[in-house]
C-alpha cells in the first residue's frame, strides 16, 4: 500500500501546484489590466511593481488555496474515477477509509504550509500589497483621514480628536483626559497634533492643560509645545486593514490591547484572526468532499464532477463571507461565526463519506 500512497500523495501535491501555477498568472494579468492605467499615470517605479505583484500572489494563493485545493483534488481524483484505476484500488480489498488516508496525508502536508504562510509570510505581503494600493492607486485625499477619533489609552486616560490623518500623522481638536478613579484630574487640549518620526515626539499647536484641584483649576497655555505620550502613533487610528499586515502573535497581543482600550473593531479583528485556524481545517473538509464526489466513475464524466464542485466551492466561499460579515457588523460571536461553516460543511462530508463507502 505504500505505492498507492505514495501515488496519490505526488498527484495531490503536483495537481495542487499545477492549479495554482495556472491560476496565479491568470489574477496577476487581470489585476493588472484592471490598474495599468493608475500605474502609468502615477509613474510607478518598475521594482515597486514587481514587488506588489509578489505580495499579490502570496495574497492571491493564501486567500484561495482552499478553493485551488478542492478543485486539483477533484481533478486528479475524477481522472482516477475515469481510468477505473479506483476500482482496482477498492476491489482488491481496499476500504474506502483506507483509500482515503494518502488524501489526508496530503492535505496535512498542504495545510501546514498554509498555515505557516498564513501566520507569518501572508501578513507582510498584505502590508506591502495595501500600502501599495494607497501610495499610487488611490488618490493622496483618500478616506484615510479618521474622523471622530476615542481611544482609551489605559485605565485612566483617554484620548479623542476630531480627526487624524494617519498619512500625514497630523490630527486636530486634540484632548486627552486623565482620570483617578471616577474623578478627572487634568486635561489637556490642542487645536492640531502632530507626530514628528525623527524623534519619535509630538506637537502640540494651540495648547492648553487645566490641573483640577480641591482649591481651583490650575491653566496653562502655550501656543505650542514638544512633549512625549505612551501611545504609538499608529495605534491612536489603526488603518482598516491593519489585522491583516499582522502575524498571528502580534494579532493576538494587539487585540488584547484593542480590547483593554474599548475599540469597536475587535470583531474584526477576531474574524481575521479565527480564519487562520479555520481555513488550513477547512482543507480536511474540502478534501473530504472531494474524494467523496469524485471518487465514483459517473456517465457525465469529469465535467460533472467539476461542475459540482465548483458549486460547493462557491457556496462554502458565500457562507464564509456571509457569516464572517455578519460577525463583523454585529453583535455575533466571531468564534461562532468563522466556525459555522466549516460544522456545516464537515457534517455534508460526513454524510458524503458515508455514501461513497457503500
Amino acid at each position: 500500500m505504500k505505492i498507492l500512497d505514495w501515488y496519490i500523495v505526488k498527484r495531490y501535491i503536483g495537481t495542487f501546484v499545477t492549479m495554482l501555477v495556472l491560476f496565479i498568472p491568470i489574477g496577476i494579468i487581470v489585476n493588472l489590466a484592471e490598474k495599468i492605467d493608475k500605474i502609468l499615470a502615477n509613474e510607478v517605479p518598475f521594482g515597486e511593481v514587481a514587488l506588489y505583484y509578489l505580495n499579490f500572489t502570496i495574497y492571491f494563493a493564501n486567500l484561495l488555496f482552499p478553493l485551488f485545493l478542492f478543485l486539483s483534488v477533484i481533478w486528479f481524483t475524477s481522472k482516477l474515477a475515469n481510468n477505473t484505476e479506483v476500482i482496482a484500488f477498492l476491489s482488491s480489498g481496499v476500504s474506502f477509509t483506507r483509500f482515503l488516508r494518502p488524501y489526508l496525508i496530503g492535505a496535512t502536508v498542504v495545510c501546514a504550509g498554509a498555515f505557516i504562510m498564513g501566520t507569518y509570510l501572508a501578513p507582510r505581503a498584505n502590508k506591502g500589497y495595501n500600502e501599495f494600493i494607497f501610495e499610487y492607486l488611490k488618490k493622496k485625499n483618500n478616506d484615510r483621514n479618521t474622523r471622530d477619533v476615542y481611544r482609551q489609552i489605559d485605565a485612566g486616560d483617554y484620548i479623542y480628536a476630531s480627526s487624524f490623518n494617519p498619512r500625514t500623522k497630523r490630527g486636530r481638536n486634540f484632548t486627552w483626559e486623565h482620570f483617578e478613579g471616577n474623578k478627572m484630574t487634568y486635561k489637556m487640549s490642542a487645536t492640531q497634533i502632530r507626530f514628528n518620526e525623527e524623534d519619535t515626539t509630538y506637537t502640540l499647536y494651540g495648547f492648553k492643560k487645566r490641573i483640577i484641584g480641591e482649591d481651583g483649576d490650575v491653566l496653562i497655555k502655550q501656543a505650542k509645545i514638544d512633549t512625549t505620550f505612551a501611545f504609538d502613533i499608529d495605534d491612536l487610528t489603526p488603518v482598516e486593514y491593519i489585522a491583516e499586515t499582522l502575524n498571528t502573535p502580534e494579532l493576538r497581543e494587539f487585540i488584547a490591547k484593542e480590547k483593554a482600550r474599548g475599540s469597536s473593531y475587535i470583531s474584526r479583528y477576531e474574524v481575521t484572526l479565527q480564519k487562520r485556524y479555520s481555513l488550513p481545517v477547512a482543507a480536511y473538509i474540502l478534501t473530504i468532499i472531494a474524494v467523496a464526489v469524485s471518487a465514483m466513475k459517473r456517465r457525465g464524466g469529469m465535467g460533472v464532477n467539476l461542475a459540482f464542485g465548483i458549486v460547493l466551492a462557491f457556496v462554502f466561499i458565500f457562507f464564509d463571507k456571509v457569516f464572517g460579515t455578519l460577525a463583523e457588523q454585529s453583535d455575533f460571536p466571531p468564534l461562532v461565526a468563522v466556525w459555522t461553516p466549516n460544522i456545516l460543511f464537515a457534517i455534508l462530508a460526513a454524510y458524503l463519506l458515508q455514501n461513497a463507502k457503500r
